[in-house]
């Protein structure tokens, strides 16, 4: 908006006052600090009458503004303010200018001309913002605004800019709502029009309909018309023709009745005589002659069925019957183990008040037809499904309804409830202090795409937050990295296309070293395993027969088990608990090493063998029937064991008075298995799951 336009400005000094318009323009001229803001070179070249900056334009005409007086009503005074500026006061000051202009005297337009006589450079111009009206810093003035509030007129001026600006800025923003508002009117219209276009074309269809039926109806009700007529004519025909034959042998008879009568009687005794036997006569006498119409002459009322043409016209309604609705694929994360969102779409122009939602469950890809199907009505295009079963496939179809009718079902659609939470094995956890290996059951009988273990870095399973998940597993095992000396409490989820399952129970695993199970498929029948699967016992008598397994499983020959350490490459550590009577091995081995063989009697087993006979304890260093001339001279208590992958070394120690006693170098080129043997009654107990000590993480 252009508030110096010099074509729209509001005339307020008359054409004829020249030389009072010049002095107010030579003031503004002078005044350095209105600048060309107000009055420009253009301006005072065109000569075209000016009014002070602070009274804004009228865009009104011309003979509007040749009939325009200062009035003083509120509303004028508004369009004449600067950003609500407008007072009464402000009215009064112009009504004066106005009287100035036309030959009254200037004292009473004071606060508009500025005298001639005034320095306009010792005061500047200030702005009243009680009289809303611009002012000169002169004695004269200010005594008539003594007291009031007053701001600079650059600083007026800046706020008045800023009313304005804001102003705009509330009308661009009206305009845009309006234009919003517009273009949301016009696609109101173009579906209205495009509805009732649609509704033309339904009724032109069903009238179209309706005639066909009735042309056809017509055409069948003349054809059995002509058919009753063709029946009845030939009727009458047949018997007129019988009543003219009978007529016809009437008449014979009479004459010869009538020929007979004239004769004498002697010939008429005769011929009647003969007549008599030919009983011709009396054959015609008997016959009865049927002299009732076969067929009724009048014409029958036709009823006509036009229940077929009542339907039709019932059928055209302004809401027509709804169209088959189509049913949403499963969308992803829909479904929980006993429940399922179904989500279905119906086209723009159909009107429901209801649905109806069947399914039924799916097994082996074929949906269960001998089952009956569960139905749920719903007014919303969703509905959630429950008491299902998990991890089971179900098949949706839904119908539509309204006040015309039921519309087709839809196509069928397979949803997918989300697994029940998998079951975790907490005996065969096994891991170290970089890593974890977890093994799980999957809880299901259908299976599912995968798994998610999810880890939570605290000490009890209330602890929430998950610090890690490993997602897409397919197998029901995970080798999961770790930060070592932590605690970690882990969960399994199941997941398929309907979402994951609820979580596990919790395990708990520790990576302050490693952990591992005792194998109870490789056990020897005469050894016992604990049910913390950490101490093996041999007891005096044997064990009774057990169903032996393949013996590339089971040890036969050697008393042994196999431990699962976790096939993680790095440095793992365990001590065992031993008599120092006991005949025992300790040691490791590959996992086909010959079961009905002695540990260490083969290139697939290394261990540290015990034997005590008469007090003498004897320690051998076995690997392949070989050991080296070793002394230990303080019998250990408690062995330390320690593989180290990287380097291929594998050590023993005496734990209680740190002492190293023995290391192989192996060639492990791929994982083993820590396995312990007892060669006579007794039990060794095995401590894993314990940090490495400094003497053994030095060597």
């Amino acid at each position: 908006m252009d508030l110096y336009d010099s074509e729209d400005r509001l005339q307020i000094f008359p054409e004829g006052n020249t030389r009072m318009r010049r002095e107010v323009v030579q003031g503004l001229e002078d005044d350095h600090e209105l600048g060309d803001e107000f009055v420009g070179e253009n301006t005072l070249r065109a000569g075209v009458s000016e009014y002070p900056p602070y009274v804004m334009k009228r865009r009104e005409s011309a003979r509007e503004q040749r009939d325009w007086r200062f009035g003083g009503e509120a509303t004028e005074a508004e369009d004449l303010s600067f950003g609500g500026w407008g007072s009464r006061g402000q009215c009064q000051d112009l009504r004066e200018a106005y009287r100035y202009t036309r030959g009254r005297s200037s004292e009473e337009y004071e606060c508009y001309v500025i005298p001639e006589e005034e320095d306009e450079e010792e005061a500047p111009d200030i702005f009243c913002v009680t009289c809303k009206t611009p002012i000169r810093a002169c004695e004269k003035v200010l005594d008539e605004h003594k007291g009031h509030e007053v701001t600079p007129l650059d600083k007026a001026l800046e706020n008045a800019k800023d009313e304005i600006h804001k102003n705009m800025f509330k009308l661009e923003r009206q305009i845009i709502e309006m234009e919003n508002f517009a273009s949301h009117l016009e696609e109101v219209f173009i579906t209205v029009e495009e509805n009732f276009g649609r509704q033309e074309q339904n009724f032109e269809s069903h009238y179209n309909e309706i005639l066909e039926t009735l042309a056809q109806k017509y055409e069948e009700k003349i054809q059995a018309l002509g058919e009753k007529k063709k029946e009845k004519l030939q009727a009458l025909y047949g018997q007129l023709v019988s009543c003219g034959e009978n007529l016809e042998t009437c008449k014979e008879l009479m004459e010869t009745v009538e020929e007979m009568c004239h004769e004498e009687k002697v010939d008429f005794i005769k011929d009647a005589v003969i007549m008599a036997d030919s009983n011709r006569l009396g054959k015609f006498l008997k016959t009865k002659t049927d002299v009732e119409l076969s067929t009724q002459p009048d014409f029958e009322d036709q009823n006509l069925d036009f229940s077929d043409v009542e339907q039709l016209m019932d059928s055209i309604n302004i809401i027509p019957a709804p169209s088959a609705p189509v049913i949403n694929p499963q969308a992803p994360n829909s479904a929980t183990g006993s429940s399922v969102r179904v989500c279905w779409s119906l086209y723009s122009d159909d009107t429901v008040e209801s649905y109806q939602l069947s399914c039924r469950p799916v097994r082996d890809g074929s949906p269960q037809e001998d089952q009956a199907a569960f139905t749920v009505t719903v007014k919303e295009t969703y509905c959630s499904v429950t008491n299902l079963v998990p991890n089971t496939q179900y098949e949706f179809w839904v119908t539509a309804q309204n006040r015309a009718g039921t519309s087709p079902a839809s196509e069928c659609a397979m949803y997918m409830t989300a697994p029940s939470p998998p079951i975790i094995k907490i005996k065969e956890i096994r891991s170290c202090e970089e890593a974890a290996l977890i093994c799980w059951e999957s809880g299901n009988l259908n299976p599912v795409d995968s798994y998610t273990v999810e880890l939570t870095q605290a000490e009890t399973p209330e602890a929430s937050g998950v610090t890690e998940s490993v997602v897409g597993i397919p197998t029901c095992e995970s080798l999961v990295q770790l930060q070592p000396r932590q605690s970690y409490t882990i969960y399994v989820r199941a997941l398929n296309v309907g979402g994951p399952s609820a979580r596990s129970k919790p395990a708990v695993v520790h990576t302050t070293g490693s952990y591992f199970h005792l194998n109870k498929d490789t056990c020897h029948p005469w050894l016992t395993i604990s049910e913390d699967g950490y101490t093996v016992v041999r007891s005096e008598r044997k064990a009774a027969a057990r169903e032996q397994l393949p013996s590339n499983t089971q040890f036969t020959r050697c008393v042994a088990v196999m431990g699962n350490l976790i096939p993680v490459q790095g440095r793992h550590y365990w001590e065992v608990e031993v008599d120092d009577c006991l005949d025992y091995s300790v040691g490791v081995a590959f996992e086909d090493v010959p079961k009905q063989e002695d540990l260490g009697a083969n290139c697939h087993s290394w261990c540290m063998r015990h034997t005590c006979a008469s007090s003498r304890h004897k320690y051998e260093f076995l690997h392949n029937k070989m050991t080296p001339d070793i002394r230990v001279t303080v019998a250990p208590r408690k062995i330390g064991v320690l593989l180290d992958y990287e380097n291929s070394k594998l050590s023993f120690f005496n734990v209680d008075i740190s002492q190293h006693l023995y290391t192989f170098s192996c060639q492990l080129h791929r994982f083993v298995h820590p396995c312990f043997s007892l060669e006579k009654p007794g039990c060794l107990k095995i401590h894993n799951g314990i940090s490495m000590p400094l003497h053994v993480a030095d060597y």
